[in-house]
């Protein structure tokens, strides 16, 4: 429904149907992490369904030069095959995106989700990692490739939480390596709550919401990571 679809965008269009404007900072206020996760999960079924909000990229440029007030920050794969902003359908300064290969969180990602969460007033935090990943892959192959040795070795944490599969425990089987994966998600929630005090103390007092999500390649759903 055309309501459902622009649930914060209804008075916002244009006479052809385009958003022009961004999120305020009044607008962003007025939502709970709670009510922007589930915007997030409405924008992805509608990139599922090829139905996604028509934006004038060019006038949303203009109107966010000079602040921005994103309402979530989301850290991805490095993987060509998930456009982050696509996937939730979401425009210009709705949100903040890190990505790395292996979506895993160091201490840079963490002051950058700190910037995004306690100064930029992001209120939700995303961790999504996806199916097939290469970095993945290549930490349970224990690939070495110059400083790419060093950051797959950011993975192996996962790898060692997957130890008591049942299975064939190599890169060939898509099950063991979906596990990993999602355990992956779980360790960099894990590193934000034990290395982040800010971060961990926000979530606490219902500030923020930290979720790990997992984007399928083959059908373009997300799935939650408990």
């Amino acid at each position: 429904m055309e309501t459902e679809k622009n649930k914060f965008n209804s008075d916002k269009s244009s006479a052809d149907g385009r958003v022009k404007t961004v999120l305020s900072a009044e607008e962003r206020a007025k939502l709970t992490p709670d009510q922007i996760l589930q915007d997030f999960l409405d924008g992805n079924e509608r990139f599922r369904n090829n139905n996604l909000t028509h934006r004038d990229h060019s006038e949303q440029i203009r109107k966010s030069a000079f602040g921005q007030y994103p309402k979530a920050v989301v850290v991805s794969c490095l993987d060509s095959r998930v456009p982050v902003e696509d996937v939730f359908d979401q425009g210009i300064g709705d949100i903040f995106v890190g990505r790395i290969a292996g979506n895993f969180v160091n201490d840079d990602l963490l002051g950058s989700l700190e910037f995004a969460c306690k100064v930029a007033g992001a209120k939700l935090i995303i961790i999504m990692g996806h199916q097939h990943c290469g970095a993945v892959i290549g930490a349970i192959d224990d690939v070495k490739l110059g400083n790419l040795t060093t950051t797959l070795s950011k993975i192996k944490p996962a790898i060692r939480m997957s130890q008591n599969y049942n299975g064939n425990m190599t890169s060939k089987n898509e099950e063991f390596v979906k596990l990993v994966s999602e355990n992956n998600v779980r360790h960099a929630i894990s590193t934000i709550r034990t290395k982040s005090p800010i971060l961990k103390e926000m979530e606490e007092n219902g500030e923020i919401r930290i979720v790990g999500l997992f984007y399928t390649l083959t059908k373009g759903e997300l799935l939650f990571v408990d």
